[in-house]
């Protein structure tokens, strides 16, 4: 059985959002579509990966907006710049050689990318700086008065919150029951698990940083698919062809 479910299954909001006043409007990130969703007044984005940096600087353009979390690194120019793009060859190269579960660089990245997300890629923080956003590195981690606060005390006057704050796994539903790393995702190796016959895809970092991207999926699923035939073909009759149907 392979099990493509995908990286990002449940959506992941702290508890303490309930506390927040009735009147603020909230929106986990996989609900976002438009600024014409929020309320007027100022945004409250918690997280800053790859989704909180995209939203921000879409919403700014119509709303103040400020974004809460610390970056897990960024590329060192715009991707769409000129270097950018002349260098991104070079990135890809590092994403699909270098890091990977096999190289010591690889696992540390696998590690952060699993609890915090990626490196800002599309927009950095001076590219979010300079169109309005304003980038705050207190996490958002309690309520007050109605209020989000900021764990540097600061309470925040907003009329939207816009969780960008990822996702959580659920594999409860796989039987018999699989081993979990310490992250909450699947034990496995480039998508083959320690279960016979199970296999994984579109697992965050299941093999390297581009395994979250188009770029590295055909490679994981081009080694999870030579893997169950080498398996099939050790237990087919000798001389007998292996079919694999889709």
């Amino acid at each position: 059985m392979i099990v493509a479910t995908g990286a990002f299954q449940r959506p992941k909001v702290p508890a303490f959002a309930k506390q927040l006043d009735p009147s603020i409007k909230q929106l986990h990130s996989s609900q976002y579509r438009n600024p014409g969703q929020l309320a007027d007044g100022p945004v409250l984005v918690v997280g800053l990966s790859h989704s909180g940096a995209d939203l921000a600087h879409e919403i700014v353009a119509t709303h103040p907006v400020i974004l809460s979390g610390r970056a897990h690194g960024q590329l060192p120019v715009p991707l769409e710049s000129r270097r950018g793009r002349l260098g991104f060859r070079v990135y890809a190269a590092f994403f699909w050689h270098v890091a990977t579960l096999d190289t010591p660089i690889g696992r540390r990245m696998a590690d952060h990318v699993k609890t915090g997300g990626g490196p800002l890629l599309r927009w950095r923080k001076p590219e979010l700086k300079a169109a309005g956003v304003e980038l705050v590195e207190a996490r958002t981690t309690g309520v007050k008065d109605g209020k989000p606060q900021l764990a540097d005390g600061r309470v925040l006057d907003v009329a939207n919150v816009l969780w960008c704050t990822g996702f959580a796994t659920d594999y409860s539903w796989i039987r018999p029951s699989i081993k979990l790393d310490e992250y909450g995702w699947p034990v496995q190796y480039r998508g083959v698990a320690p279960n016979p016959g199970l296999y994984f895809l579109g697992v965050l970092f299941q093999y390297s940083f581009t395994s979250m991207l188009i770029l590295g999926a055909g490679r994981d699923a081009a080694y999870v698919v030579d893997h169950i035939a080498e398996r099939l073909a050790a237990r087919a009759p000798s001389g007998k062809p292996v079919e694999l149907v889709a």
